[in-house]
């Protein structure tokens, strides 16, 4: 295996979105991650087919019952040959399944032990149901996305559950396991969504601190607040971002459209902003996409087209980074990011369920008598 991660041995206890989402990043970085289906979901049949998630990418599945102790066991004695494990489900699950922290840590001392969740392992709500937007919405991320006057509109499930939670769970991960290597002792990471997603609006709280922020939706830098930090209708129906936030590149936007000599306001005059506003929306209009593109993308007025998933796969940047690939007729993301001499690789397509279960145990280290106990008892699927 390729990758910056190649040696660092994962358990992942199969779940839902974030907790794969990290998975899928340290496996394209080199890791050998183990992902543990429950028996149940395990489906031969779809073993002729492929499966279309990226998400799920780069890891073997083995099939295992973690109501049967022997199944149980099985993980246990993964969990001893390995350098972390990944969770993703509500408090005190994995206790009582007989694989929480006490009871791994117990088996492997030097575990670390990834924990996921959207509002953290204790507090008032740590036992409540939720989803990114809830997480998002209680840590004061969602308020602020969304126009003047508008209601909040959630940006997908991105800065909740990947970016707070998959890529916080990531960086546990990886810092757990090099501490561990010094001290010889594992620990618990309480990776929680809540937390995370807060993380990403540092900026944001110094600029509140500053006096540069304000807590009103679509008033403020970079919330739609400004004219030159917006999108645009074109003559075509489709979309344009500006970004000219410095003077600079203020400067250089307004030479390249012609607005410089309209005698508008001053760039940061706030009150003008809606005049300037009616302005970009007139100008966008009276061109296509692909002509603004042509006048302005890759200058320094900060502009970019506004493409779909789709049209980004044919995007010429796009394409010549390799930002996307196509593996087994699935377009998905490259991974990221690049390292020069350790370049990551997506390990192999995204399994079923228990697709892997007798070569991954063998490969761990687990005999083909013990494999064939296990199957007998229906610990393992």
């Amino acid at each position: 295996m390729a990758g910056p991660l190649s040696g660092i041995k994962i358990v992942e206890l199969a779940g839902i979105g974030p907790a794969p989402f990290s998975g899928m990043l340290l496996s394209d970085l080199g890791a050998d991650i183990i992902r543990v289906d429950r028996a149940g979901q395990v489906n031969p049949a779809n073993f002729e087919r492929k499966n279309l998630e990226p998400v799920n990418r780069g890891r073997r599945s083995i099939g295992v019952d973690l109501k049967h102790p022997d199944g149980v066991e099985a993980v246990l004695q993964l969990v001893e040959g390995a350098d972390a494990l990944i969770e993703g489900f509500r408090p005190g699950v994995t206790e009582r399944l007989g694989l929480g922290p006490d009871a791994c840590l117990a088996r492997n001392p030097r575990l670390v032990y990834g924990r996921m969740t959207g509002w953290g392992q204790d507090g008032p709500m740590a036992q409540a149901a939720g989803h990114d937007i809830n997480y998002i919405a209680l840590c004061g991320a969602l308020a602020h996305f969304g126009r003047a006057g508008g209601k909040p509109t959630p940006p997908i499930n991105l800065v909740g559950d990947f970016g707070g939670g998959g890529m916080f769970m990531a960086l546990g991960i990886v810092s757990g396991v090099l501490e561990a290597r010094t001290s010889g002792k594992g620990q618990v990471i309480d990776v929680a969504m809540v937390d995370g997603a807060a993380t990403l609006m540092s900026m944001m709280w110094g600029f509140k601190a500053m006096g540069m922020w304000k807590d009103e939706v679509g008033t403020n830098l970079l919330d739609t607040g400004t004219p030159f930090y917006d999108t645009y209708e074109t003559a075509d129906g489709k979309f344009i971002s500006l970004g000219s936030l410095e003077p600079q590149f203020y400067a250089e936007l307004m030479e390249k459209t012609g607005l410089g000599a309209k005698g508008l306001p001053s760039q940061m005059d706030s009150a003008g902003f809606e005049q300037w506003r009616d302005a970009f929306t007139e100008l966008f209009k009276t061109k296509t996409r692909d002509e603004w593109d042509a006048l302005l993308l890759g200058t320094d007025a900060c502009y970019a087209p506004v493409l779909t998933m789709s049209e980004a796969l044919d995007d010429k940047h796009m394409q010549a980074r390799g930002t996307f690939t196509v593996r087994d007729g699935v377009a998905q993301p490259s991974p990221a990011p690049r390292f020069s001499r350790t370049p990551g690789e997506i390990q192999r397509p995204a399994p079923w369920a228990g697709q892997h279960t007798d070569v991954a145990l063998t490969d761990w280290g687990m005999s083909g008598e013990e494999i064939s106990r296990l199957r007998a008892a229906g610990a393992i699927s």
